[in-house]
Parts: C-alpha cells; structure tokens; sequence
C-alpha cells in the first residue's frame, strides 16, 4: 500500500479485528506487518496472535518505531489514556489513523502535543469481509497524500468516501452502526418466520438472498427506492398489507430516529473526549 510498510493497532476490539481479516484476506499486508496491542487484556492478545499470526506485544514503543502507520482503535472512552500510553514514543513523521467514533482529529492532536498527521475514519464491520462502507477525513497536519494512503488502505476492505470531518458524526449513526440495524431487522425476520412455521435453514437462506437482491437491485437500477417499493406492491396485495402493518407501528419514523440518536450520541461522545483532552491540557 503505497509507502505504508507496517501498521500498528493500538486496540484490539472488532474493528481491529474487522480490518486486520480484511486485509489479510485480500493479501494487501502479510501478518508480519501488523502488530497489536490492548490495554490489559492477554487473552484477546493471544487470540489475534493464534488466529491471525500477527505480532503482539505490550511494548507499546517497539509499535510506534516499527510502524508506519498507527491505527487508533481503543474504545473513545479509552482515548486519553491509549494516546497517552503511545504519546511518548510518536514523532512528527508518524501518520495516525483513528477509528475511535466522535473523537476529533483536534482532541487526539491535543493529547499527542506534536504536529503529526492524523485521518480520521468510520468504517464498519463488514470490513472483515471487504465490503466496508468508510469514510475518512484529514486532520489539521494531514496532506493529500496521507488521505491517499488511507484510500487505498480502506479501498481494501470495502468502499471509501471523503467527507468533511463534522459530517463523520452523521456517518458514524448511518453506516457505521448500520450493520445493527441490519441485523436486528434480520432477528425479527427470523423471528416472524418461526412463528408462521418455516424451518430455520429455509427462513435464513431466503432472508440472506433477499437482503443481497434487494441490495443489488439498489446499487444498480436507476430507480428510487421508493419507486422500487411500490413495484413490489400490488394494491390489495401481501405485500400492500405488510406495509401497512409497518406504517401502523411508525417503522420509517422508527428508523429515522434511530439514526438521528445514533448521531446526537457521536456528538455527545466527541464533547465528552474534547473536555477531558482540555483538562489533561491544562
């Protein structure tokens, strides 16, 4: 990928794990190039060491000087402490990718106290499997280039499109935590089917291939979902009443605000992590 040699992850929860699968997968790394660690916990660490084959280490300044790139991948509300774990070691030719949801490039410039480019990204976990949906923004320090790298190094686990920072609080309620609501809409699905009496294989493999059709059919028809919907239905029809069904429980007015509390709550963490980076300033 480019110049980009070694990637360290500091944090190994399911996104580290979402992109090291996705990019070992597809062969843009081999695990000799990535290196991990977590805050405390051996067991994870043994885990990506055993089923991954990348290096593993507390050593947390060996990452820093063998890595090109550092990927910021602990939970936001470990931020302060992970930067400051790593802040030591960080020169000003580092490029640090952070995939922590809400936390500004500014807050971790903050913590790092030194001019070092920082892109911002909010990919999701289906990057395991290369079909991420991510998008990056460049931080203060952050050249065309630095975003170029992070392109290609996304481009490898799915789709990647740029935005301005402040739009990735609204991304982050979208894609980033639109998986869940992909699944629980699945979890009811499987539910419904229990109870009008399909066997469990049948009722999963007709959901998948209808979730992947009408996907499909999405990315590559012209045509609005709305006006796909109503294709579908026919008045008087099953799936007329089963809409209706949906109309009457507020489905769409549901998902709306879903999405709009998923985003008010990434802003809520990035005031959150701006007012401790301020307090650990000062």
């Amino acid at each position: 990928m480019n110049d980009i040699l070694n990637i360290g992850f500091i944090g190994a929860g399911s996104m580290a794990e979402a992109m090291i699968a996705g990019l070992l997968e597809r062969q843009q790394l081999s695990n000799q190039n990535i290196y991990l660690t977590n805050h405390s916990n051996d067991e994870r660490l043994n885990y990506f060491k055993e089923t991954y084959g990348v290096t593993v280490t507390r050593n947390k300044q060996a990452i820093v000087a063998n890595c090109d790139l550092i990927v910021l991948a602990m939970k936001p509300k470990d931020v302060v402490e992970g930067v400051q774990s790593i802040q030591p070691f960080i020169n000003d030719k580092q490029f640090i990718v952070s995939l922590l949801a809400g936390v500004s490039t500014k807050s971790i410039q903050t913590l790092i106290g030194k001019e070092v480019a920082i892109v911002r990204a909010m990919p999701n976990t289906s990057a395991s499997i290369g079909r991420s949906a991510t998008a990056i923004a460049k931080g203060k320090f952050a050249t065309d280039n630095h975003l170029k790298q992070s392109e290609t190094l996304f481009r490898s686990i799915g789709t990647v499109t740029t935005v301005e920072e402040d739009d990735l609080h609204a991304v982050t309620g979208l894609s980033g935590s639109g998986p869940a609501y992909v699944y629980y809409l699945v979890e009811a699905m499987e539910a419904a089917a229990r109870e009008i009496g399909l066997e469990k294989e049948t009722a999963k493999d007709l959901i998948l291939q209808t979730l992947i059709g009408s996907a499909e059919m999405l990315k590559h028809s012209s045509k609005s979902p709305s006006t796909l919907r109503k294709e579908v239905t026919s008045p008087g029809g099953t799936t007329e009443a089963g809409l209706k069904t949906l109309s009457t429980y507020r489905y769409q007015e549901a998902m709306i605000e879903c999405i709009k509390e998923a985003t008010a709550r990434s802003k809520e963490l990035g005031e959150s992590i701006n007012q401790a980076t301020m307090i650990h300033k000062l």
